[in-house]
């Protein structure tokens, strides 16, 4: 018997090792050869590979949108499915899910799992050009999700039913999973620090972030707390601040930034309050994580980022685009530090209970075998015991 194969196909390395390496494991501990298709990253590959799973790279350039590239991967991806034949077909954000999908119903992959895990800047800004984009993309989805056997995995209500307010997806293929999970051991609940109050920004660097209105909470409680830019730059973002723009507001001694982490749980534990006044989210994985590690939030009453904070219970939920009212709600917590304990005591059970990577796997596990019962059984079968039973 021929063992099982398990195509995901995502649009960053590091992303799939922060947000999706924990489901890979677990298919591959349930008896799945384990292929992924992503864009070459020397250090996210080599954890790839120590795992086991096998490797192909594909041509996706995050934020490129010439359409001579998008026929090139749209290419690449018909080769790969073509010789890895996959058994199931799991599409991570939306070009994979738009052009695996498209590759998947045309190659006759068995079954597909598509993730939709945001809507991106394209359905953030106006314009003739976004609008014509917007068409053509709603168009692409109608037939990527049309497969005639699959899920499609959404992490908040409001997408979901923009989604099917649109005619873009099934109800009836829907599933709701919140988030991509935290491992609560990972980032175990770690007291606030002593000594001056820090405001934490932990994210890329970009308007749709909310970087702006933490800019103007920072400028008017400069002399409150000490604020904190934890984030990478992201040039292929068309909101993405630069370099220079964020060393202009260190230099006006507004912010600290220090620059891309690879140790989020320190990262977060040094903060007093988290804050993300996002402009709209998937379920951002960030604000889970900062609810794990027991912290007050502040972040934006859009979808996403009210899934995670409740106002007045967690965090405080504030209007995006509003500076003032970010910054109103983080002076709130900075003059309060019994509700922030509060706050912060309740982001943990919040995260514990809802939010935990072993929810998550076996939950999405669910989702394979959903699409594909026989495969499951099959995997079983062919499961060498290279690693421990599957959470299911």
């Amino acid at each position: 018997m021929t063992q099982p194969r398990l195509l995901m196909v995502l649009n960053d390395a590091p992303f799939f090792i922060t947000h999706r390496l924990p489901i890979a494991i677990a298919a591959r501990d349930a008896g799945f050869e384990v292929h992924i298709a992503v864009p070459h990253d020397d250090a996210p590959v080599a954890i790839m590979r120590r795992e086991g799973f096998q490797l192909h790279d594909i041509p996706l350039k995050r934020g490129a949108r010439r359409i001579g590239g998008e026929i090139v991967l749209i290419a690449a991806l018909w080769r790969i499915v073509g010789t890895v034949r996959p058994d199931i077909l799991h599409a991570v954000t939306m070009k994979p899910v738009l052009y695996a999908g498209l590759v998947a119903r045309l190659r006759r992959v068995p079954a597909v799992v598509h993730a939709i895990t945001g809507l991106g800047y394209l359905f953030l800004i106006d314009g003739l050009a976004a609008r014509l984009q917007r068409a053509l993309v709603k168009r692409l989805y109608r037939y990527a999700l049309g497969h005639r056997n699959a899920v499609a995995i959404f992490q908040n209500p409001d997408d979901l039913q923009l989604f099917v307010d649109n005619g873009l997806v099934d109800p009836a293929i829907t599933v709701m999973i919140r988030g991509c999970g935290v491992d609560m051991h990972g980032f175990a609940q770690q007291p606030e620090p002593a000594g001056e109050p820090v405001v934490v920004f932990p994210a890329r660097i970009l308007g749709d972030k909310g970087v702006h209105e933490f800019i103007a909470a920072a400028r008017d409680l400069t002399d409150r707390a000490r604020f904190v830019l934890v984030g990478r730059t992201d040039p292929d973002n068309p909101t993405d601040v630069g370099e220079a723009g964020i060393r202009a507001w260190a230099q006006e001694g507004i912010v600290t930034w220090q620059g891309f982490s690879d140790d989020m749980p320190s990262a977060l534990a040094q903060a007093s309050v988290v804050c993300m006044p996002s402009y709209r989210e998937g379920l951002p994985r960030v604000l889970i994580e900062a609810a794990a590690i027991g912290r007050a939030i502040v972040t934006t009453d859009v979808p996403g980022c009210r899934e995670i904070v409740r106002d007045g219970d967690n965090g405080l939920l504030v209007p995006a685009r509003d500076g003032a009212a970010t910054a109103a709600a983080v002076q709130r917590l900075l003059d309060d530090p019994d509700l922030r304990a509060r706050m912060a005591a309740r982001s943990r059970v919040i995260a514990e209970t809802e939010f935990s990577v072993d929810l998550f796997i076996r939950q999405s596990l669910d989702a394979y075998r959903q699409v594909s019962p026989t495969t499951f059984r099959a995997a079983a079968a062919e499961n060498t015991g290279s690693g421990p039973p599957p959470a299911i």
